[in-house]
C-alpha cells in the first residue's frame, strides 16, 4: 500500500500524476489527509481523500510519499507525519518526497550519504545529502523528485523501485513519456 499524505497548500501534479501513474502500474494507492476528507492544493483544486493520517494501517504501508508546494510546511509541522516517516525508516519502508518536502526527511537525517534532488533552494535542507540535479532519484529506500515538472518522472522512479525497470520502462513508452 502507497500512502500519499495530502495537507492544505499541496502541490496537485505532484501529487496527482505520481498517483496515476503508480495506478496504471497496478499498485495500490490511498490518498490521505490531516483532518478533513476534503483537501485543496496550493491552486484551488480539491482533492476528496480516502482515508484520514489515523485510518493509516501501518502493516500495509509500503511506500509513504510527500508531495511539496506550501503544504510541505504543514506536512513537516503534523508529529503524525514525523511520527510515519520515522515508521517508515526503522522499519525499512520507502519514502518518497519531491520538491520542498525532501526537506522534511532532510531535516531528520534521513538523507545523510544518500543522493537526493529537491526544488531549488531547498538543498540546504537536506543534511549529508549528495545533492543531485536529476529530476527524480532513489536511493536505498528514499525516492526524491525536484519539482511540479518532474512529477512524471518522479512517479516512473517509483514504479521502477517497486515493480522493477522494465515495468517503468513499458509505462514510460505507454503514456508517451
Amino acid at each position: 500500500m502507497i500512502y500519499v499524505l495530502l495537507a492544505e497548500g499541496f502541490e496537485e501534479t505532484e501529487a496527482i500524476e505520481p498517483v496515476d501513474i503508480m495506478k496504471r502500474a497496478g499498485l495500490t494507492v490511498m490518498l490521505v489527509s490531516l483532518n478533513d476528507k476534503y483537501v485543496t492544493g496550493a491552486h484551488g483544486i480539491t482533492v476528496k481523500t480516502n482515508l484520514s493520517i489515523d485510518e493509516i494501517v501501518r502493516t500495509d504501508m509500503e511506500l509513504l510519499m510527500l508531495p511539496g508546494g506550501p503544504g510541505h510546511e504543514v506536512l513537516d509541522e503534523d508529529e503524525r507525519v514525523h511520527d510515519l516517516i520515522d515508521y517508515a525508516w526503522n522499519n525499512d519502508l520507502y519514502i518518497g518526497a519531491i520538491c520542498a518536502a525532501p526537506s522534511i526527511i532532510g531535516k531528520k537525517g534521513l538523507l545523510k550519504g544518500k543522493r537526493a534532488t529537491c526544488f531549488p533552494g531547498y538543498e540546504k535542507y537536506l543534511y549529508g545529502a549528495e545533492l543531485s540535479e536529476e529530476k527524480a532519484v532513489a536511493d536505498g529506500r528514499i525516492i526524491t523528485g525536484k519539482g511540479a515538472g518532474a512529477a512524471g518522472e518522479f512517479g516512473l522512479k517509483i514504479v521502477e523501485v517497486l515493480r522493477g525497470k522494465d515495468a517503468s520502462d513499458k509505462l514510460r513508452a505507454a503514456m508517451q513519456y
